[in-house]
């Protein structure tokens, strides 16, 4: 056990940020699950272990990040800095705002869902803000650095609508309406500079060299912002009684699953090529696999309930067992890398 670290403290210190994604992944998994429980009742159950399993992974992966930033603060900051891994810091309030969605629809608990939101709002706003500034004033980055792992502040900020929509009738007087602001804010700023980031990567995979072989599964990470923003979108709508009129909404919520269907082929087309051309060894990146591929799924079964188009569920159901394949594989391989040490090398 551990036979890959030099020190045990070896865990504290090369604990990099994307684990949080693990939680994501295995959240909007259960999410899915819980879904398409309506074909597959058994799918029920199954949500229920990951939303037990994910709890215990959360507050685990709690300990040796809040250490990190005690005992080893030069790594923590020079992994903020850094031109890739600082866009996966957000996962830790991602995971949170996960969280709080599977505690609304699988735990049943709106407030114990409330102190997720408002923890994974407040830091999904921080980071947000502090990721990009170490971006903008480096004077470091290369067309190298650009990869989709740049979606997740995005991301993000389009998950705090999520669970937030849902959240908004159980609050009155003046913390509604910090929640309706909040919402909105957060989807918007996240919409329009996923729009920008999208350009940005587009452009260097058609006029740079392919992405390095161990972050190739980050191409999948596109389906994060199309997926979590029609269910966001959707949620918000749903829960906004100052929209009388939903259906312009629920028309571009349809248009943007169409970009994901196109996103979600190219993505499978890319991994074969990485596959059999390349490289595809395992790392952390893989769980880029997992959330954007749930989220996208999670979303064709909302989109498929507004129009009722059971095509839309078909291809949603087909790519929930691609993700349960994907996280499956994903998730042996990270324990077994964890138990050698691998993972903190």
């Amino acid at each position: 056990m551990l036979e890959a670290c030099e020190s045990k403290w070896d865990i504290v210190k090369n604990f990099i940020p994307s684990w949080f994604a693990s939680v994501m992944g295995t959240g909007i998994f259960a999410i899915s699950s819980w879904m398409y429980s309506v074909y597959i009742p058994v799918l029920k159950y199954v949500a229920i272990g990951l939303f037990y399993l994910n709890i215990i992974m959360f507050f685990i992966f709690l300990i040796p990040w809040t250490l990190r930033w005690i005992l080893f603060p030069k790594d923590a900051l020079a992994d903020l800095e850094h031109p890739v891994l600082s866009s996966f810091y957000p996962t830790i309030a991602v995971a949170m705002l996960v969280l709080a969605s599977d505690f609304i629809l699988i735990g049943h608990n709106i407030d114990i869902a409330k102190y997720f939101w408002a923890f994974g709002a407040i830091g999904m706003l921080l980071f947000s803000l502090i990721v990009p500034y170490y971006m903008f004033k480096s004077e470091s980055i290369k067309l190298d650095h650009v990869n989709p792992g740049w979606y997740i502040p995005p991301v993000g900020l389009i998950v705090v609508s999520i669970a937030g929509s849902l959240i908004i009738p159980h609050l009155s007087g003046i913390l509604y309406e910090v929640a309706v602001i909040i919402n909105y804010y957060c989807w918007g700023s996240g919409f329009f500079l996923y729009l920008a980031l999208l350009a940005i990567v587009i452009y260097r995979f058609i006029l740079h060299h392919p992405l390095p072989s161990e972050l190739s599964p980050t191409i999948w990470i596109n389906l994060g912002p199309i997926g979590a923003g029609i269910i966001a979108l959707i949620n918000l709508v749903n829960n906004s009684p100052f929209i009388s009129v939903k259906e312009p909404f629920y028309i571009f919520s349809l248009l943007f699953w169409g970009f994901g269907v196109w996103w979600a082929l190219m993505a499978i087309i890319m991994t074969i090529h990485y596959v059999k051309k390349l490289k595809l060894p395992y790392g952390m990146p893989w769980w880029a696999f997992i959330f954007p591929l749930g989220a996208y799924v999670a979303s064709s079964h909302m989109v498929y309930n507004i129009f009722q188009y059971i095509i839309i569920d078909y291809i949603g159901f087909v790519l929930y067992w691609l993700l349960f394949g994907l996280w499956t594989i994903t998730f042996i391989k990270t324990v077994i890398a964890t138990y050698h040490g691998y993972s903190f090398k």
